[in-house]
């Protein structure tokens, strides 16, 4: 590979980690499109190099958010044990389908999501689910300030599992579906979705990334560029993050997700 491609490479994961650290998603959603369309992967490559990346975006990540104490654990651990059979699942189900359909799926998807984060539509589930099921949580970070919420972890555990299945077949480490599910459904703040859901990633990139090599679906030389930037670029993330108010991040992540969306359909479609 050319040095120009090197340095490219570099930027490129300082910034998806850069982001992707701010709002809680793997930067999948920035990698795959960018494999796809510059670098004319395929997309389960695309797919399987972004999710070997996101191994060591959640892992700087989580790092920086754990200095902060704003990962709520008891829930990420209760979501992971969903997210990673999740995981698994996902990365397989790509062999049956092409690549130019995946691409399309992937645009729908990030269309999707962009829109319940830049409207705020809350769900609505069944009331044999209301009420029950609600720990009551209190984290106090690194500044003193106080985050008290009723989470339902029962939604926790089984909504966690499409975010694991999102993560193998498109990926993205989960976090573009597991921060909805988290701050919408599950009830976190914002704040403590953004640094739960990095922690949660840990355990759904590893499960995903383990089937997409035996798939033959990652190349190892690109993820290890790109990897370089994304710990430096996730650090910088985590601590800009803290700064900006929770409906700020929404923005920024429905935004820029609706700019990707777009050049995907353009490319596939």
């Amino acid at each position: 590979m050319e040095l120009i491609g090197i340095v490219f490479l570099v930027l490129l994961g300082f910034f998806v980690g850069l982001i992707a650290s701010m709002v809680g998603v793997g930067g999948g959603v920035f990698m795959v499109p960018v494999l796809s369309l510059i670098f004319e992967f395929t997309s389960q490559t695309a797919v399987g190099t972004s999710l070997a990346v996101i191994v060591f975006t959640s892992l700087a990540s989580t790092f920086a958010y754990s200095r902060q104490r704003r990962i709520d654990y008891k829930i990420g651990l209760i979501s992971a044990v969903t997210t990673i059979p999740g995981a698994s699942l996902g990365a397989y189900l790509t062999i049956f389908v092409s690549s130019d359909l995946l691409g399309i799926i992937f645009a729908c998807f990030l269309t999707f999501v962009a829109l319940r984060m830049l409207v705020e539509i809350h769900f609505s589930f069944p009331k044999m689910l209301k009420g029950r099921g609600y720990l009551h949580r209190v984290l106090v970070d690194f500044e003193g300030k106080v985050f008290e919420y009723n989470a339902n972890v029962h939604l926790a555990f089984a909504l966690a599992f499409f975010g694991g299945l999102s993560s193998g077949f498109l990926g993205i480490g989960g976090g573009a579906l597991v921060v909805p599910i988290l701050h919408l459904a599950v009830n976190l703040p914002m704040h403590v979705t953004v640094a739960t859901s990095m922690f949660i990633m840990i355990f759904t990139s590893i499960a995903g990334v383990l089937t997409h090599i035996q798939l033959n679906n990652v190349k190892l030389e690109y993820s290890a560029y790109l990897s370089i930037g994304v710990v430096l670029g996730a650090q910088l993330g985590a601590r800009i993050a803290k700064r900006v108010s929770g409906k700020i991040l929404r923005r920024i992540f429905g935004m820029v997700l609706i700019i990707i969306s777009i050049q995907l359909f353009l490319k596939f479609i």
